[in-house]
């Protein structure tokens, strides 16, 4: 296929404006006007310009530059804390134009701030540092992760001794393996105050881990005690991650974010309370909860922001196609399918990410089991279907899909980052599994749901068959898990259950987005965003049902007819969903000039840059 000439957009219908109004109400859950729109103005200001050309420190700075900028035209970060859809879109809006940006907030406001106020607010001493990262004096780090420890956090090395004479605590590296890794180190005269979860120890005895305030750089560098090592530079992201080594480094014991779950005695002597130490170290990672939502949150707002740039990308790019000629790269089906799946899949994850989010605003106060493991099935299932979204628009757009300035690079490498980060998906998922298997009953059946009698279109034909394939794939692990034939020990047992484990877990999600989708169905009232959305619906519920194909025919919830029909059928729904891209799109409050990525233009031909002086053609090239 070759390029013409840009096309012309289409001009919206009556109603448009409505429909989307519609949408922009589903996908922000009603709180666009009072909680998005503001910080999505700031986008528009210059400070959030294209900077091409940039070292690695060069754009940390840059990143640290834009994070001041949003601080300074918002409320404070405390006030923000006490809002949680206010941080959550915090994380959404952003990062749509530096990733960087996302990273520096997000852990200065909700890991670092949102530890301390959680930790530390009840109790005198800590004014002076809520306020010094109040007020942006200095960035805040959070620092658990060790070159030897990642996702047994638990088992850290890092100590912090309690010295009862000196009422301090010093802190000290052990070996190479408990060296924090990936954590913000500072950038050049940046002060850092750090958070770092430590093994607490006193009187000789290990009181487990704890959080504590550290700081790790001023203006002249480094801290007395603490090295610093930067990691190996990333592609895109310029952030100061380095690996740190700290060195006997005396903080006070008010430095010491016990969280009520400790105390010093009169005499000066450390003891703990508040249960054994696995409980206490949970209680400590109060904020990893709101911060995987954080993470979803900027999964779907990248999400969307990629399918939008490559659908009006789609609609103008033309090419010549057999016995035609400049036919838009959207009227193709492969095009379709490709994009119009990734559209599902977007509002499908934005919808459930608001489903955990509700979830977690209703019962913050008293995190359970089931809040947990839905806020973990979330961000492992959005922030990998993202990252296929976002791989997905970036080849359809070809080579201008790599160009840093049409921003699905960017969108890529954040969301690679994301899905290994604050829990790596793979192990968050399994332990989310395992947690569910070893849990007692199964959820009711779907008495209207009968396999191998099911209308393909029929959004709620998909909901049954996903819970069927949950339900049974539950069953067998449970099953596998309490089998001890053989003298299998447990980690044994669970190594030949973790697979189907995995794939129960997933589907769980799905199924649950699948259902969100359907239940916003009754929520519109307008009609052509409710014949769009359920378009959707059908098109991810039928998706996810040809991923497992052959399980389905295997038993009996599918006909050989139907799964030879599945094909056909998502063509013929990506037909009918063409006309219906710009209305839905329209809902997700992004425009050209606010993304500034060329490829999204109406005209992306004059958009992009060119030798060509304004109001001036090029010549014709033979």
């Amino acid at each position: 296929m070759t390029e013409a000439v840009a096309a012309r957009p289409r001009a919206p219908k009556d109603g448009y404006a409505d429909s989307c109004a519609e949408l922009t109400g589903l996908l922000f859950d009603g709180g666009y006007a009072e909680v998005h729109a503001d910080i999505r103005d700031l986008l528009y200001d210059p400070a959030f310009d294209p900077c091409e050309g940039l070292a690695a420190e060069g754009a940390g700075r840059l990143a640290l530059d834009r994070a001041r900028f949003v601080h300074g035209r918002l409320e404070r970060p405390r006030e923000i804390l006490c809002r949680p859809r206010r941080l959550f879109a915090l994380a959404e809006w952003p990062v749509l134009l530096d990733v960087s940006v996302f990273s520096v907030l997000m852990i200065h406001y909700n890991l670092c701030l949102g530890t301390v106020l959680d930790q530390g607010a009840d109790r005198t001493g800590m004014e002076d540092v809520i306020d010094e990262l109040d007020r942006l004096a200095s960035f805040g780090t959070y620092m658990v992760t060790e070159l030897g420890y990642g996702n047994n956090a638990a088992a850290m090395r890092t100590e912090a001794v309690h010295d009862p004479v000196s009422g301090t605590f010093v802190l000290n590296t052990p070996d190479v393996l408990a060296q924090k890794f990936m954590s913000g180190s500072g950038v050049g005269d940046a002060p850092v105050l750090a958070v770092v979860m430590a093994r607490l120890k006193a009187e000789g005895r290990d009181h487990g881990v704890f959080p504590f305030v550290v700081p790790l750089s001023d203006s002249e560098g480094p801290c007395a005690g603490v090295r610093v090592r930067p990691c190996p530079e990333k592609p895109v992201q310029g952030l100061d991650n380095g690996v740190t080594w700290f060195d006997q480094v005396r903080i006070p014991c008010r430095n010491l974010l016990h969280g009520g779950r400790a105390a010093f005695s009169p005499d000066g002597a450390f003891r703990p309370e508040g249960g054994n130490q696995r409980k206490r170290f949970l209680a400590a990672m109060s904020r990893i909860q709101p911060g995987r939502l954080c993470m979803s949150s900027a999964a779907v707002s990248t999400g969307r922001a990629a399918a939008y740039i490559a659908l009006r990308y789609a609609a103008r790019r033309l090419t010549n196609a057999p016995g035609r000629h400049d036919v838009p790269v959207i009227d193709y089906r492969s095009h379709q399918r490709a994009l119009f799946t990734a559209l599902a899949k977007v509002y499908a994850m934005t919808l459930l990410v608001n489903h955990a989010k509700r979830e977690y605003l209703r019962r913050q106060d008293a995190v359970t089991v089931e809040l947990n493991q839905l806020i973990s099935i979330t961000k492992a299932l959005s922030t990998w279907e993202m990252s296929e979204v976002v791989a997905v628009c970036r080849e359809r757009c070809g080579a201008q899909g790599l160009l840093s300035v049409n921003r699905l690079v960017d969108y890529g490498s954040l969301l690679q980052g994301l899905v290994t980060a604050e829990g790596d998906n793979q192990v968050l998922l399994a332990t989310t599994a395992g947690q569910i298997i070893a849990g007692s009953g199964d959820e009711p059946r779907d008495a209207a749901f009968r396999p191998g009698d099911g209308d393909l279109c029929d959004p709620a034909f998909a909901v049954g068959a996903l819970r069927h394939r949950e339900q049974a794939l539950l069953r067998a692990a449970r099953a596998a898990m309490a089998d001890e034939s053989g003298g299998r020990s447990y980690f044994e047992a669970w190594n030949d259950t973790v697979g189907a484990g995995l794939a129960m877990a997933r589907v769980r999600g799905v199924r649950t987005a699948l259902e969100c989708l359907v239940e916003a169905l009754g929520e519109l009232g307008d009609r052509r965003a409710h014949e769009a959305l359920a378009l959707l619906a059908t098109l991810y519920g039928l998706t996810e049902i040809q991923r497992d194909a052959g399980w389905y025919l295997a038993r009996g919830v599918l006909t050989a007819d139907q799964v030879e029909a599945l094909p056909a059928t998502l063509d013929r729904l990506c037909a009918r969903i063409l006309p219906h891209v710009e209305t839905l799109i329209g809902g997700f409050q992004l425009s050209p000039e606010l993304l500034r990525a060329p490829i999204a233009a109406d005209d992306y031909a004059t958009a992009f840059p060119s030798p060509v002086p304004t109001g001036e053609t090029a010549p014709p090239t033979l």
